[in-house]
């Protein structure tokens, strides 16, 4: 990913007497840096289930909301413990 980058900078930093774009997006063609269109996504989906089963699938979607459960839990977790942490600091200043 990196010598594309470069290779784009340099393309929109030199002086070539054609239109920069258009060689941007001609690199991009012959490179296939676009995002899968509609049949592509199709094809992805069918091979995945060739690979992994229809019986796989289900069980790593609930293993990827487990995870993601997990992490908001976490998340909240730790907000609290510094909201209360401030509060608590708030309530040693007032008293003081």
């Amino acid at each position: 990913m990196a010598p594309v980058f470069v290779l784009t900078v340099w393309v929109h930093n030199s002086n070539f007497g054609i239109h920069t774009d258009k060689l941007i997006n001609m690199l991009s063609s012959v490179l296939l840096l676009s995002m899968p269109g509609g049949t592509e996504w199709i094809i992805i989906v069918i091979a995945i289930l060739v690979l992994f089963g229809g019986r796989k699938i289900p069980e790593f979607m609930r293993g990827i909301g487990r995870g993601i459960r997990e992490f908001n839990d976490a998340k909240s977790n730790v907000k609290k413990e510094i909201e209360d942490g401030i509060s608590e600091k708030d309530k040693q200043q007032a008293s003081s």
